[in-house]
């Protein structure tokens, strides 16, 4: 496939090429919460400048899940990557319902919009925009930050977008074409956002700003299972992330990593299939006996995103249920997964 002019990237589990979801390591199925709760129902009909067509969005909000914020990012405008799904996805409807302004941007016109009904549905007063962006072309990257400069510019970046390559493999069968594809997404995106980012920052004279750079935990430990231009890529981003957080600490301007896990996705789930053998293989290294969900890692960028975390610079945020630090991992029934809030909205 020959990459358009206005993409964002994220990535695709294995064996799946061209096919750019938010990045992680690796990808399996959706949590379903339960019939056994109480839900609201409601329809949500929702339009947009770039997409006349109506898009229709059903609500079920389980009685114990509050989508009320408490302000904690009351004011700020952010900038999210790779925001048409999964963790980009999960960030946009919290950063929402903590009172940002949220600029969504991906390579998908319709799934933007898809994505942007799903947090109107969840967030009524949400105050949320989209933007095709290819993140490996700078001009792309800079008009998307400087689409904020009329709303006061912009305060956090989370530079989510990435691919992992079906064809990436090991030092020996990775083509050097995808080699350079992936760096021109994962590292370039970030060096471009971050970039533009303090740009934007000293432009608007802040004094505080948060820049959020998705890396993985495979920037930490290795895998039988190569994805090498993915996993140099990832590492890069850690280097690149602590290297910025020094450079601009004195500026107020914080610089953190994300370190997600494996996800829970349906695409995995297809993939793992019914090879218990190929599940055990992943399931086992993970304490909690589970994957992670994309929620999870969306709860740690807020965090980083907001106030709260002033203090907190040049960090690898691992969420990975404490696969990294395991060495022999418990027996019997998985701890429970939380719902992913984008689940509640379904598309019709």
């Amino acid at each position: 496939r020959t990459l358009g002019a206005a993409q964002t990237f994220s990535k695709t589990p294995p064996r799946k090429p061209y096919q750019y979801t938010p990045a992680t390591t690796t990808t399996t199925h959706r949590h379903h919460h339960t019939s056994s709760h109480h839900y609201s129902t409601k329809p949500v009909s929702t339009t947009s400048p770039t997409n006349p067509i109506e898009i229709e969005t059903m609500v079920s909000i389980p009685a114990e899940i509050s989508l009320t914020g408490s302000g904690r990012l009351q004011g700020k405008n952010a900038v999210i990557t790779g925001a048409a799904g999964g963790i980009g996805l999960e960030t946009s409807i919290l950063f929402a319902r903590e009172g940002a302004n949220v600029l969504m941007a991906d390579i998908s016109a319709p799934a933007l919009e898809k994505a942007k009904a799903k947090v109107l549905a969840l967030i009524p007063s949400a105050k949320v925009d989209t933007k095709l962006c290819d993140v490996s072309k700078e001009d792309q990257v800079q008009a998307l930050v400087e689409a904020l400069d009329s709303a006061g510019g912009l305060d956090v970046i989370f530079n989510n977008a990435g691919i992992m390559h079906a064809r990436d493999d090991d030092a020996i069968s990775t083509p050097e074409e995808i080699w350079d594809l992936t760096h021109n997404i994962n590292v370039k995106g970030v060096w471009y956002g971050s970039k533009h980012a303090v740009l934007a920052l000293r432009r608007h004279k802040k004094t505080k700003g948060s820049i959020i750079n998705t890396a993985s935990v495979v920037a930490l430990v290795g895998a039988a299972t190569p994805q090498l231009a993915y996993t140099a890529s990832k590492g890069a981003v850690l280097a690149l992330t602590r290297e910025l957080a020094i450079v601009h600490a004195r500026e107020g301007f914080r610089f953190n990593s994300l370190c997600p896990a494996p996800l829970n996705t349906p695409l995995l789930q297809d993939w793992l299939g019914d090879d218990q053998a190929k599940r055990q293989r992943r399931e086992i290294h993970f304490p909690t006996g589970r994957f992670g969900e994309a929620v999870e890692q969306a709860q740690a960028v807020l965090f980083l995103a907001s106030d709260e975390a002033s203090f907190v610079n040049g960090h690898d945020m691992v969420v990975d249920g404490g696969m990294t630090k395991a060495y022999v991992t418990p027996e019997g029934p998985a701890s429970a997964a939380p719902v992913n809030y984008a689940s509640l909205a379904s598309g019709q």
